[in-house]
């Protein structure tokens, strides 16, 4: 069977079972939207922007660990995606992006929205192909999805000029694919995994540290497992929040820059460290130089070898799949005859409960103006801990993260290493369209909410009935709490003194929108928004301005060296 070029891209996704693709027309990718226009298996969601369809499939992706779709025109939309690109490829998300790209007669003449997309977004893909061949399209695409999914994930371009996705070939769609030299471990080293086992069984000071990767590798049960059969600690990074359970009376809480004391003084003062799915980064220790200060064997497990002892030491590395190393390893304990030290591990547990009672989240609620905290707590309990969760980046981002308690992996969306301003709302429509009958809340700022406002108009078209918790503050509240920190409080272009009225604007897109100023008034407005299932609800609360988010691990200081609110 002869199929154009466009069909072929079409029939792909339609093999790969994808069920959205999230997109924006332009020329040189016409012919793809005429074979879209001609089907109904994949249905195509126009955004207003490209940046924001790269977002939305990547929310798509992260809440149902599936792969993401977006498909965007050459030259501008390209351009347009490579922030979206860039915050999946920090947080290993597994996405698609379709370009479409000038005929290929016309690449490297400065052709009319010409870029060179291969090599613009190769710094910030797993992998990236131009196609020249229609005849090597469908095994293209193939490989595209395999390369997403598999080992550590993340996106993959398929970049496809004009005149092939009008050209004809022959389609047949590859059951597998085999790329040489592609071969990601599953299994860890079994010698490695027994080295484990003991450090584990005899640690004094143990802390199991839990990152993005046990959510994408869907081990949360096997990481639960693994815990409460030894009993240690469980701290996460910002992107594993959710693969321990929060509510557990092991969970210790987040670590890191804005981490809570208990976690960040066990991370720092373990004696055995076992590092899953995690890389290291400078948010989560800090100094490098002032975490090593205190002896530790540290074990590591991840499916990407370059992760491992790229930022510190590592005594036990462990390449392979989160879930099925720490399969083997509870088999291996399970076996073994021998047991932690109880005496040493109440002990442990003694000095961390010692380090709890600094209740280090506290904050002095008012009847007079409105905690951001307050509303993230309440949010919480209307909610009842059930609902996705899509943040943006900033104080408001951090509050989220301290104070909604994430019981369940893949509910917390957010963008954790480029820190990406303006991907709240947009991954808030992928995650509410891949789940339609879920409670998703976009919490937001005031300052982020405007990078990707214009998406209240695809949220109108689908339907989409997410729900915006603004903090806003009138402030880029984390750049103004950093001025006061760190630069003699000089709040250089950091005031936003020019702010529209979001209610009205909610409304001018078909929305409603909600002004809160009285805290009384904020649990009835959550309340009344969340009663509205079918609407898309713009809650807008005018927060402290004076509000920090505590604690605060200053950049390059150590984890020991956190600054909590009791402290100023």
């Amino acid at each position: 069977m002869e199929l154009t070029g466009a069909e072929i891209a079409i029939r792909c996704l339609q093999e790969e079972g994808v069920e959205y693709v999230f997109g924006y027309p332009g020329g040189a990718v016409l012919f793809i939207y005429d074979a879209l226009f001609n089907q109904d298996k994949v249905k195509h969601i126009l955004v207003r922007h490209e940046q924001a369809a790269v977002h939305a499939a990547d929310g798509y992706a992260r809440s149902t660990d599936k792969v993401g779709v977006a498909l965007v025109t050459s030259g501008p939309g390209a351009t347009n995606a490579v922030t979206g690109i860039a915050t999946a490829y920090m947080d290993s998300i597994p996405l698609v992006i379709i370009s479409g790209q000038v005929p290929t007669g016309a690449i490297g003449e400065d052709a009319f929205q010409e870029v060179d997309t291969v090599g613009i977004t190769r710094p910030c893909v797993k992998h990236n192909f131009l196609v020249k061949d229609v005849k090597e399209l469908a095994a293209t695409i193939k490989k595209a999805f395999h390369l997403a999914k598999t080992g550590r994930p993340g996106p993959v371009l398929v970049d496809i000029p004009k005149d092939i996705s009008n050209q004809k070939a022959e389609f047949t769609y590859p059951s597998a694919i085999d790329i040489r030299s592609y071969h990601p471990p599953l299994h860890g080293d079994m010698d490695q995994l027994k080295r484990a086992a003991k450090l584990l069984l005899e640690a004094r000071r143990p802390m199991i540290y839990a990152g993005g990767g046990v959510v994408l590798s869907g081990a949360s049960a096997q990481l639960t497992d693994l815990a409460r059969l030894l009993g240690f600690p469980v701290t996460n990074t910002l992107m594993g929040l959710g693969s321990y359970p929060a509510s557990d009376q092991q969970f210790v809480g987040m670590l890191g820059m804005h981490g809570t004391y208990e976690a960040n003084l066990a991370m720092q003062n373990c004696d055995v460290l076992l590092a899953v799915g995690a890389r290291f980064d400078d948010r989560v220790i800090g100094n490098v130089e002032h975490f090593g200060q205190v002896p530790r064997k540290i074990i590591h497990i991840d499916i990407d070898p370059s992760s491992i002892a790229k930022r510190v030491k590592v005594d036990v590395p462990i390449v392979g799949d989160v879930a099925h190393v720490l399969g083997d390893l509870l088999a291996i304990l399970h076996s073994s005859k021998q047991q932690p030290d109880q005496q040493a591990k109440a002990a442990w547990w003694k000095q961390i409960d010692e380090w709890r009672g600094r209740n280090c989240l506290l904050y002095k609620n008012s009847d007079e103006v409105i905690k951001p905290q307050y509303v993230i707590e309440t949010l919480h309990r209307i909610t009842g801990g059930e609902a996705f969760v899509t943040s943006d980046v900033g104080q408001h981002q951090m509050w989220a993260a301290q104070y909604y308690k994430f019981n369940q992996p893949r509910r917390w969306i957010n963008s954790g290493g480029l820190g990406t301003m303006g991907f709240g709302l947009p991954a808030a429509m992928g995650v509410q369209l891949a789940h339609p009958d879920a409670t998703v809340a976009c919490v937001t700022g005031e300052g982020s909410i405007q990078m990707n406002i214009q998406e209240l108009s695809t949220c109108k078209q689908f339907r989409l009935p997410v729900k915006i918790v603004a903090l806003n503050n009138r402030y880029l509240g984390m750049v103004r709490q950093w001025q006061e920190f760190f630069h003699g409080n000089r709040h250089s272009e950091s005031y936003m003194d020019a702010l529209p009225d979001f209610v009205k604007l909610a409304e001018a897109y078909g929305h409603i929108g909600m002004r809160i100023e009285k805290p009384s008034d904020v649990e009835p407005a959550l309340k009344e928004a969340f009663a509205r299932k079918n609407d898309l609800v713009f809650l807008d609360f005018k927060t402290d301005q004076t509000e920090n988010v505590f604690p605060m691990v200053p950049g390059g200081k150590g984890l020991s060296e956190v600054i909590l609110a009791e402290d100023l």
